[in-house]
C-alpha cells in the first residue's frame, strides 16, 4: 500500500481497496457495487471512483456502452494486497451461510460448491458466558458431557477458561480443570449449560503447554518423483523443499491428526500421503513435553484433551 493510502481517511481507504478487489478478482465494477456494500450515496460512489482514477489512472478503463469500469491490461494493485485465501474464504463463508452474498466483497462469484459438513451446535448463551469468564479471568461452572467411559453422564464441573481454539473442525475451550487440577481442552459443543462463576484457580501463564510454540517441518513424500515433489512443494508454499509450521504445543496433536501424520506416514503410498514430517524426532520430543503418549498408538490421545 502506497503513501496515498496512508494519507486517506479509513472509510475512503477501505472503499478504494474494495474497488481494487473488484477490479483484480472480478475484472469490473460499477457504482452500484459500492453503494450496495457500503450504503453510500451514488454521488459518493462516483466521487470514490473518480478519486481512484486520479490515484491509479493506468489501472481502470471506463466502458461507456456498458457503464462499467474494467481492469486495464497492465493493472497493478496500489491499495490491495491480493490474497487468494481471502477471496476463497469468502466463497466458503457464503456456501456455509456464515455471510450472505450482500455482506461479502465477492459481487459476482463463479459457480462454486463446498463439501457440506454437519455443523457442531454451540449454545449462544454458553458461548457468551464462556467468553465473559475468559475476559474477566473467572472460573465457570459448566455442565459438560464427556464421551469417556469414566464419566458417561453429563456432570457439573468447575473450569477456569482462558482461551478458545479451533482444530480445523471443532471449537475447544482451553481451561484449567478443577477436578483433575490440570489444563485441558474441552469441546465447546459439549458444554450443555453454565451456572455460577468464581475467581479463577489458575492463570494463563501457568498453562505451559498452551504458551509454548513449536515448529513442525514438512517435506514432500520421498516416494514422489522429482516433478511431483516440485508440485507438492509449490502447493504447500515450501522453500528449499520444506515448510515450517508454527503452532502451540497444545494444538500439536490436532495439527498432526489433520495432516494424517503419525510417524509412519512414509510407509503409506505417496499418492495418498503427499507430505511427511521432515524432523520426526523433534515432534516426538515435543509430544513428550506435552506428556502425550504419542500418535504411533492407534487410539492414543494427547494429554490435556477432554473426551
Amino acid at each position: 500500500m502506497g503513501k496515498e493510502a496512508a494519507d486517506l481517511r479509513w472509510g475512503v481507504e477501505q472503499r478504494l481497496e474494495f474497488i481494487e478487489f473488484q477490479l483484480f478478482w472480478e475484472g469490473r465494477l460499477n457504482r452500484a457495487d459500492i453503494t450496495r456494500y457500503f450504503g453510500v450515496s451514488v454521488p459518493q460512489a462516483s466521487k470514490d471512483l473518480s478519486q481512484y482514477q486520479e490515484l491509479a489512472p493506468d489501472n481502470v478503463v471506463y466502458d461507456r456502452s456498458e457503464k462499467r469500469y474494467f481492469a486495464a491490461k497492465n493493472f497493478t494493485p496500489r491499495f490491495l494486497k491480493p490474497d487468494p485465501d481471502r477471496y476463497l474464504s469468502q466463497l466458503r463463508m457464503i456456501a456455509e451461510g456464515a455471510v450472505s452474498r450482500e455482506e461479502s466483497w465477492v459481487s459476482r462469484p463463479p459457480p462454486f460448491e463446498t463439501l457440506p459438513m454437519p455443523r457442531r451446535h454451540v449454545d449462544p448463551e454458553v458461548l457468551r458466558h464462556t467468553l465473559a469468564a475468559i475476559r474477566e479471568h473467572q472460573a465457570l461452572e459448566v455442565r459438560y458431557q464427556s464421551l469417556s467411559g469414566s464419566r458417561p453422564q453429563a456432570t457439573w464441573r468447575w473450569i477456569s477458561p482462558h482461551a478458545v481454539a479451533h482444530d480445523g473442525q471443532r471449537w475447544h475451550v482451553r481451561a484449567f480443570c478443577h477436578i483433575d487440577h490440570s489444563f485441558k481442552d474441552f469441546l465447546l459443543p459439549r458444554f450443555l449449560k453454565t451456572r455460577a462463576t468464581a475467581p479463577a484457580e489458575a492463570t494463563p501463564e501457568r498453562d505451559a503447554v498452551w504458551n509454548e510454540i513449536v515448529t513442525v517441518a514438512l517435506k514432500p513424500h520421498p516416494g514422489l518423483s522429482d516433478d511431483q515433489k516440485h508440485v507438492v512443494a509449490q502447493d504447500f508454499g515450501m522453500k528449499g523443499g520444506r515448510i515450517e509450521i508454527k503452532t502451540r504445543l497444545a494444538l500439536l496433536y490436532y495439527l498432526l491428526k489433520r495432516l494424517n501424520l503419525d510417524f509412519y506416514e512414509e510407509n503409506r503410498p505417496a499418492r495418498e500421503q503427499h507430505v511427511v514430517l521432515a524432523d520426526p524426532d523433534d515432534v516426538r520430543l515435543a509430544l513428550r513435553r506435552a506428556q502425550a503418549p504419542g500418535l504411533a498408538e492407534p487410539n492414543a490421545h494427547a494429554a490435556g484433551r477432554a473426551n
